[in-house]
């Protein structure tokens, strides 16, 4: 197939240029026909990778339930985002467990995204910091349940949370930094601490700003300790409702737009109506694009990453380069997937054409073919 008279995203900025795709791949040019599919007046950009979102479309990673991811696949889709990577919550390991195994039976329909990976978002977080997970379940980190847990999944978690305060938090990073990323979350923890964990292996900061300390010039925290470091990434929740537009524009000032991850951390209720959902457990009222517990705490998100990009650009004056990269080349590299998040020969053929004057989604291409 073509993709013609489109502005494509380059990695660094934008193009004129054709697109070509076969067998599913993006290729230096094709021959003969084929389906030409007009990009006027459209960006074309890579397929956006959410590395952390929990559901969407009624359906929740942690349900364990095959046919759920199936309709977050689609819903996750159709809005441009053709990579997936769900987050579990804190709770028992048996629950984890049905997730992985669900996980891992998932093959994506034609119209569905790519499942490449697992994040363990919990339970290995700070008693003090749970925000909107579940309290009962929390737990210092394991090595051998996690392993127990990567096994059951074919190797898909590729992010793993923990607070690095807690017992057991050293030997955690230390056993396993070199087989999934490890990242600081709902944690309580010091500059030095944090400083200490990414020595040890840790490289991911989990939506940053929130649930973990601010920084204080006397007490600077875990966000600085990452921004001194070229190979720990932030990712940000840019829904409008999460951060304050002046603190997403001093995250990308201080870390670069090079290593700036854009997540949606989005609940189930993601494509639904106003209503009261479940999250882990506990009952999440929804309001527009606002998500609460009962305590009043935010819950996580409603805004899919294509509306966070979206609000990125609009509202917060992130230039759309920089949006484009940190909601697909960067989470793809920090997932470790060579093949995803550009417009490049031999990258999988996922793209979307968003309107120039809008930034809605015109058309979704996954996997070489249009939706």
């Amino acid at each position: 197939m073509r993709i013609v008279n489109g502005s494509v995203f380059d990695g660094d900025g934008f193009v004129e240029r054709d697109v070509f795709a076969a067998e599913g791949r993006f290729v230096e040019e094709v021959e003969g026909e084929g389906d030409v599919l007009d990009a006027s007046g459209c960006y074309v950009i890579p397929g956006l990778v959410d590395l952390h979102f929990h559901g969407s479309a009624g359906a929740d990673m942690s349900d364990g339930d095959l046919e759920g991811l199936h309709r977050m696949g689609a819903y996750e889709a159709s809005r441009g985002i053709t990579a997936m990577c769900p987050a579990t919550m804190t709770l028992p390991e048996d629950v984890l467990m049905r997730a992985a195994q669900a996980a891992a039976a998932y093959e994506p329909a034609a119209n569905e995204a790519a499942l490449v990976g697992i994040n363990m978002e919990g339970p290995f977080i700070s008693p003090s910091k749970v925000g909107a997970q579940n309290p009962e379940y929390v737990r210092n980190p394991g090595v051998e349940e996690f392993r127990r847990l990567q096994e059951a999944a074919g190797g898909l978690f590729k992010i793993v949370d923990i607070a690095p305060e807690e017992p057991g938090a050293d030997e955690f990073i230390r056993e396993l930094s070199g087989e999934v990323r490890v990242s600081l979350a709902h944690t309580c923890t010091d500059y030095d601490t944090a400083a200490h964990a990414f020595e040890l292996g840790a490289r991911h900061l989990t939506h940053l700003f929130n649930a973990m300390d601010p920084m204080h010039h006397r007490k600077p925290g875990p966000i600085p300790a990452a921004a001194e470091r070229d190979d720990v990434t932030p990712e940000i929740i840019a829904d409008g409702i999460h951060i304050h537009p002046a603190m997403v524009r001093l995250a990308f000032n201080m870390f670069g737009d090079d290593r700036m991850i854009l997540i949606s951390d989005t609940l189930r209720a993601a494509g639904l109506e106003d209503g009261t959902y479940d999250l882990g457990g506990q009952d999440v009222t929804v309001r527009g694009y606002v998500a609460t517990i009962e305590n009043g705490a935010l819950a996580g998100s409603v805004s899919d990453l294509m509306r966070c990009v979206q609000v990125a650009v609009r509202d917060m004056d992130i230039p759309l380069e920089s949006a484009v990269k940190a909601a697909s080349t960067n989470p793809a590299r920090a997932l470790g997937l060579a093949d995803r998040g550009s417009i490049a020969s031999g990258y999988v053929a996922d793209a979307v054409l968003l309107n120039k004057e809008t930034l809605e989604v015109e058309r979704v291409v996954v996997r070489g073919r249009v939706l």
